[in-house]
């Protein structure tokens, strides 16, 4: 049998170094490399972004859950993104004509990961939000949500998309998916 080749995956960690969930970034660097036996492990700021070589692995997302919960005694739910996966969520964006018209301003724009697609009912609990001014708008596992106020001002907050959609979520700002890609092509 022929070897599996590495290729490079970003893991975004929901909800650390919030709310008294410490997760200091060399420690991760380090769990990724000793427990995960990742190659070419970088950390990108305190939020939790992991870039890794790896070879193809049905069962990574389970197992670093599992090696970050027995190391810091709390579930950190895990979003494995392979390299074209987060290109694909960011050329969406540059190619879907409703983006154009309301974003001019990328730094009020931000993305939310999902594990899968949401069913239409959760869907249509979140349109049901009354949000304005801030609008979204869905491409297969994003969310991409447009924040004229700022983030910190939403109600289409991570945890309001949790609940409406009923599955796990991550959110990060348009510049960290930019920084995320340029990091996998180094």
């Amino acid at each position: 049998p022929q070897h599996a080749m590495s290729s490079p995956y970003v893991a975004l960690l929901r909800g650390i170094n919030v709310g008294g969930k410490r997760v200091p970034m060399d420690q991760l660097k380090k769990l990724f490399e000793d427990k995960g036996g990742f190659s070419s492990v970088r950390t990108y700021i305190q939020s939790g972004n992991v870039i890794f070589q790896a070879a193809e692995d049905e069962g990574m997302q389970d197992r670093i859950e599992k090696f970050l919960a027995a190391k810091f005694g709390f579930d950190i739910p895990v979003l494995i993104l392979s390299a074209s996966e987060l290109k694909n969520v960011s050329d969406n964006l540059k190619t879907d004509t409703v983006s154009k018209s309301k974003c001019e301003d990328v730094t009020k724009l931000h993305v939310t990961f999902l594990p899968e697609e949401p069913s239409k009912a959760g869907l249509d609990k979140l349109k049901s939000i009354k949000s304005d001014p801030d609008t979204f708008w869905r491409t297969g596992n994003a969310i991409y949500l447009h924040c004229p106020s700022g983030y910190g001002r939403t109600k289409l907050n991570n945890n309001a998309i949790e609940r409406a959609l009923g599955i796990k979520a991550t959110t990060r700002n348009w510049k960290t998916v930019q920084t995320l890609l340029e990091m996998l092509d180094e």
